[in-house]
């Protein structure tokens, strides 16, 4: 989002296209955009996501083990590579079966089989090329941005801690029908762009008009889920990780502290971050354990998220004519 591009000038107002500068105020953050890191751990999830989407498709192997009951293999000419009929799977992938055998996020395995695993390896997987492509280009746009500012470190946590929080979210709500995608990952992303923008709110120019862009984004990918068969309590648990996350990792330092080897011998240094940041950290790094210590507390003792919460099937599935919905929608 461009409108984020640019930071408060003391002065004049004037935007500078190569650097983020600040003057006249001394909390206010100076950012030089040619110290962008290197993005390399966004591309290498790309690749992983897409090595695994091949490998699946080479166990799926639909001329061998699909049995025509709901029609011919798609793309018949890439041999063990084609696709499930449509009916099976309008998605071009993969069946069922092949994405459980692989990991998908599936609440009796889990529970009953003790595969707690599953919680991270369903992120891996993806229902079929257009699942795949939508995800990694999203992936791509996103991640490499928050990579190359704040570093493949603490972009990789918040990628697959959010990936978690989703699966665990989903599962406690989902138990009749397997759940895979980046999707809770990408939406931490998102939610950790929400609480970076917000945490470090005084360095930005144009900070309504980002907000607000950002928050139009948000709502209409979770207005999306709400569409059946789309799993949004993984885009609401990893949303709900990813702001957390972001509030404990991203916050952006004051400018004195960044500039106190220039003052002279004497003078106190200011610390690194304002009051207020420290609050946020320590409140949503308490939030984010509680939360995540019930949710799998919850999980594992096998307890129905709809018997906490009878409306919460609204937020992924609203009633239209033309479908239906259910607790597993």
């Amino acid at each position: 989002m461009n409108s984020r591009r640019d930071v408060e000038s003391g002065s004049g107002g004037t935007k500078n296209t190569n650097n983020y500068s600040a003057a006249g105020n001394s909390s206010s953050y100076v950012y030089d955009a040619d110290n962008h890191r290197n993005s390399w751990l966004v591309p290498v999830f790309v690749v992983v996501n897409v090595v695994v989407f091949v490998v699946a498709m080479a166990i799926n192997n639909c001329p061998k083990n699909n049995f025509g009951f709901q029609g011919n293999c798609v793309a018949g000419f890439l041999g063990r590579f084609s696709f499930q009929p449509l009916r099976e799977n309008p998605l071009l992938g993969p069946s069922s079966s092949t994405l459980t055998k692989m990991g998908a996020l599936k609440w009796e395995n889990i529970v009953h089989q003790n595969q707690g695993w599953r919680l991270f390896t369903c992120i891996w997987l993806h229902a079929g090329i257009i699942h795949l492509l939508s995800n990694m280009i999203c992936l791509v746009f996103i991640g490499i941005r928050l990579e190359q500012q704040f570093g493949f470190v603490r972009i990789g946590l918040i990628y697959l801690l959010s990936g978690f929080g989703g699966s665990v979210l989903s599962s406690l709500f989902i138990r009749n029908s397997i759940s895979v995608g980046a999707s809770g990952a990408l939406f931490g992303l998102l939610g950790a762009m929400l609480s970076e923008l917000l945490t470090n709110w005084t360095i930005y120019s144009n900070k309504v008009m980002a907000l607000l862009t950002l928050l139009i984004i948000i709502a209409v990918n979770l207005a999306i889920g709400i569409l059946p068969h789309v799993d949004n309590f993984a885009h609401i648990g990893g949303f709900a990780t990813g702001l957390l996350l972001g509030f404990i990792l991203l916050p952006r330092p004051q400018y004195g502290w960044l500039q106190q080897h220039r003052f002279p011998a004497g003078i106190r240094l200011k610390s690194k971050f304002k009051a207020y940041q420290y609050i946020l950290g320590i409140v949503s790094l308490i939030l984010l354990i509680v939360g995540l210590s019930i949710g799998l507390a919850m999980l594992f003792k096998g307890e129905n998220g709809y018997d906490h919460c009878h409306w919460c099937h609204y937020l992924t599935c609203v009633p239209s004519s033309k479908w239906e919905c259910n607790n597993e929608n």
